[in-house]
């Protein structure tokens, strides 16, 4: 079948139409007919399946089921018979023509380009202004030198009973906490 499949094929003729197609295993495929290759490989638009199903207890009852499938590629060898369903549409707003005419603009490539030079790559440059935690300036505590005496924007400034108080326990400078004696090594720490 693949050697009959050439660009003058009579089935060319049928691109835009709604197509029903049966495939081996009985289910019928109807959709609007957008490509196919010399192996007959298909693509159906807007596909609807039709398969037949026996009712339970009653022997020669059939009933038959659709399924809304969308995009469908329909593998040449499945394919049992091809049926006009009906024709392309006739307004020109929903026709597709076959030969687009070309535009003004200048093809460029894109995404995978070279970088701007000067810039990090994508990924790499950090979250974009306004995104994300405050810089580490913001974020030191007030005991350190050189730290800033604002708050980031949209923060409360820290109560007044808060300023002074002293760090808490465990810090550098500090007493242990209660229940720990001073000197003593931390718990569950290998000696050295």
């Amino acid at each position: 079948m693949s050697g009959g499949m050439t660009k003058n094929s009579k089935i060319l003729n049928f691109i835009n139409y709604r197509m029903r197609v049966t495939v081996d295993d009985s289910r019928m495929l109807v959709g609007k007919f957008l490509a196919f290759d010399k192996h007959l490989n298909m693509v159906l638009a807007d596909c609807e399946e039709f398969r037949r199903i026996g009712v339970k207890g009653k022997t020669k009852e059939q009933r038959e089921e659709k399924r809304s499938l969308g995009l469908v590629l329909v593998r040449g060898d499945a394919v049992v018979s091809i049926q006009v369903e009906s024709p392309p549409p006739t307004d020109e707003s929903k026709r597709i023509s076959g030969a687009a005419q070309p535009g003004t603009g200048m093809g460029r490539a894109a995404g995978r380009a070279m970088p701007v030079p000067g810039s990090a790559p994508a990924g790499l440059a950090g979250p974009a202004p306004g995104v994300g935690a405050p810089g580490m300036a913001a974020m030191a505590p007030a005991h350190m030198q050189g730290a800033p005496q604002s708050f980031p924007p949209g923060m409360p400034p820290m109560p007044q009973g808060m300023a002074n108080m002293p760090p808490p326990p465990g810090m550098p400078g500090m007493p242990p906490p209660p229940g720990f004696q001073p000197g003593a090594r931390p718990p569950f720490r290998p000696p050295q």
